[in-house]
């Protein structure tokens, strides 16, 4: 099989690698597209994301959607359609039992953060066990269905918010996060919606997803005080901070966008007079089950896909999903 490697900051390689023979438990799926995500262009751009440095080839990608190969345990046929969760979770913690997403020592599909490595799925055929196999309604094309990933990281932030029944909402970035964030605090029953950016493209494509308003900061401010809750998802100190002026008093922030760790000028003054709710949000639990349904009744979602490449050219997919002016979600087919 093909399959892309990340062997050093901003190098890859598509070699032919052994097709991977599923053990028990586990299904073969014949992948068909896989997403990129911020995390894969720092693992291409840098070498690293974050901390988690790659020190062997790395086959990056979490998001991803195909059909199933080989299931030894003949309980999926040949050819179902299917995304995945990419998700293995660690050592299970009483005190926070039903998140799993957060106990230590799990690990994430197409990550450095382990060693070995985790291999992703860019490639033409994948491994994994059947509990992270979630079939396709019929009616989704698997195309579409690569998007069940990033949107469920998007589900994930908007129930942190709590009910959004007739709420004035204000996503901050209209990155591929922040346009699927849109799409899901529509479906969650906004009332209004605003989106923020300091480029046209992404406003653009945030008023097709749904956004009432968008806003260029790099113009104009965003409202103080107007909005119920702030999905913040560019992880920009200066947006964290325009989303904690924005929020009203006892309103609540949710942190959906990823931000470096290390120390970086915030704001916090709003957040204290105003007695706001911040909250962090790290992946998604088992909102892609969600994620896969809201796919099927809304098609208009799949438009955040912009661009599509072949996986005989990795670079050039990394270099348009780096160009957030033209780009919304890029993905690869195989």
């Amino acid at each position: 099989m093909r399959a892309v490697y990340i062997e050093a900051k901003e190098r890859t390689v598509v070699r032919r690698a052994e097709v991977p023979v599923p053990g028990p438990g586990e299904v073969r799926l014949r992948v068909e597209y896989v997403g990129i995500c911020g995390s894969d262009l720092h693992y291409y751009f840098e070498g690293a994301n974050g901390e988690f440095v790659v020190r062997e080839p790395l086959i990056p990608g979490h998001e991803l959607s195909g059909r199933v190969d080989l299931d030894p345990g003949g309980l999926l046929a040949q050819g179902t359609a299917v995304t995945v969760h990419p998700a293995r979770f660690g050592t299970p913690v009483e005190a926070y039992a039903d998140e799993p997403h957060l106990w230590a020592g799990g690990s994430y599909l197409g990550s450095a953060s382990t060693w070995p490595h985790t291999q992703g799925s860019m490639a033409e055929y994948l491994v994994v066990e059947r509990e992270m196999v979630r079939v396709l309604p019929e009616g989704l094309p698997v195309r579409r269905a690569v998007l069940a990933e990033p949107l469920a990281v998007a589900l994930h932030g908007v129930s942190k918010a709590g009910d959004l029944a007739g709420a004035r909402v204000l996503v901050t970035g209209s990155g591929p996060i922040g346009l699927l964030s849109v799409a899901a605090a529509r479906a969650a029953g906004a009332a209004e919606i605003a989106s923020t950016d300091v480029l046209p493209g992404p406003l653009e494509r945030a008023a097709a997803q749904g956004a009432d308003r968008t806003v260029d900061v790099s113009r104009e401010p965003v409202p103080e005080n107007a909005f119920d809750v702030v999905l913040e998802c560019s992880g920009v100190p200066a947006s964290i901070s325009a989303a904690l002026t924005a929020a009203r008093p006892a309103g609540t922030v949710v942190q959906v966008g990823m931000v470096p760790n290390e120390t970086r000028p915030v704001n916090l003054a709003p957040f204290i007079a105003k007695e706001l709710r911040f909250f962090g949000t790290f992946r998604f639990k088992d909102e892609i089950g969600a994620a896969v349904q809201l796919l099927a009744e809304r098609p208009e979602i799949e438009q955040v896909i912009t661009h599509e490449f072949t996986v005989d050219d990795p670079a050039a997919a990394f270099a348009a999903a780096r160009d957030s002016q033209a780009s919304g979600k890029v993905i690869v087919a195989l």
